[in-house]
C-alpha cells in the first residue's frame, strides 16, 4: 500500500491540469467576471450533485441516524483537533500570533486532557477555534482569488484555492497515519460525518435556491473574502472603477484589511 501518496499526488496534478487547461482556453464565457469558467463549473457541479445524492448524502444520512450524537460529536472534534495544528501554522504565517498561540494552546489541551482531541476542552476553557487555510494566507500576503472553480468531487474553490490545495493536503496530519487502512478507513468517515452535519443546511438549500449553483458561487465568493479579512472586507470597486470584481484588495500580514484595493 505503499503507493497511496503517489495516487494522491496524481489527483491534485490531474485537477491542476484541468484547471489550467481550461483557464488557458478561456472556455464557457461568461458576463460574470468572478466565474469566466461557468459552463465548466456548472458540469462539474451537476457531476458533483450527482455523486452526492447517490452516495454522499445517503451514507451520511444513515450515519447520522444510526450513530449515537456523541460518537458524532467525538468524530469532529477529533478531527477538528487535528485540522488545528495546521490552523496554527497559517495564523502565524499571516502574522497573527495571538490567534496562532491559540491554536497551538487548543491542540495541547485538546490532545492530552481531552483524549486526543475527541473532547473539545480548548472551547470549553475559553479559547477560540480559527479555521485557517493557506488559500486564506495567500490572501492575506495579497494574492487575489482568481475566477471561480468547481473542482470534482472537492466542490466549489478559486484558482487561488486551488493552488494552495497541495499544501492544506500535505499539512493534513492524518494523511501520515499508519497502517495505511486505518488511515482510509478514518478518512472516509471524516467525509461522512461533515457530509452529515451538513444535511439540515442542504435541505434548506433545496427547498430555497432557485439556482442552487449560482447560490453557492456566489455564497462561497463572499464566504472566502470575509474569512480572508477576518470579517472586515473593504469597500470593493464601484461599477465605474476598472478594477476587475474578482481582485482582492490586499490584506495586512497580521489579519487587518488594508485601506486600499490592492493594484
Amino acid at each position: 500500500m505503499k503507493h497511496a501518496p503517489h495516487r494522491t499526488t496524481g489527483r491534485i496534478h490531474g485537477l491542476a491540469a484541468i484547471a489550467a487547461a481550461l483557464l488557458l482556453t478561456g472556455c464557457a464565457t461568461t458576463q460574470n467576471p468572478q466565474d469566466p469558467l461557468e459552463g465548466y463549473n456548472r458540469a462539474v457541479f451537476s457531476f458533483n450533485d450527482a455523486v452526492d445524492r447517490t452516495v454522499l448524502k445517503p451514507t451520511a444520512t444513515a450515519y447520522k441516524n444510526v450513530t449515537p450524537s456523541f460518537v458524532q460529536t467525538g468524530v469532529g472534534n477529533f478531527f477538528g483537533n487535528l485540522s488545528d495544528a495546521w490552523s496554527a501554522v497559517n495564523n502565524l504565517l499571516q502574522g497573527k500570533v495571538e490567534n496562532g498561540m491559540g491554536d497551538v494552546t487548543r491542540v495541547a489541551l485538546n490532545s492530552t486532557f481531552g483524549i486526543f482531541g475527541l473532547l473539545d476542552i480548548a472551547s470549553e476553557a475559553g479559547i477560540q477555534k480559527h479555521n485557517e487555510d493557506f488559500g486564506q494566507t495567500l490572501g492575506v500576503w495579497g494574492v487575489p482569488s482568481g475566477p471561480f472553480l468547481m473542482l470534482p468531487v472537492l466542490g466549489p474553490s478559486t484558482v487561488r484555492d486551488t493552488a494552495a490545495l497541495p499544501a492544506d493536503i500535505g499539512a493534513d496530519i492524518w494523511k501520515y497515519k499508519r497502517p495505511d487502512n486505518w488511515r482510509n478507513i478514518g478518512s472516509a468517515i471524516r467525509v461522512v460525518d461533515k457530509r452529515a452535519s451538513l444535511l439540515d443546511a442542504g435541505n434548506l438549500l433545496e427547498d430555497a435556491a432557485l439556482d442552487r449553483y449560482e447560490f453557492i458561487r456566489d455564497g462561497y465568493m463572499q464566504r472566502r473574502q470575509s474569512q480572508v479579512y477576518d470579517g472586515n472586507v473593504p469597500r470593493q470597486p464601484s461599477e465605474g472603477d476598472e478594477a476587475t470584481s474578482n481582485a482582492e484588495p490586499a490584506a495586512d500580514p497580521a489579519g487587518k484589511a488594508s485601506a486600499e484595493p490592492a493594484k
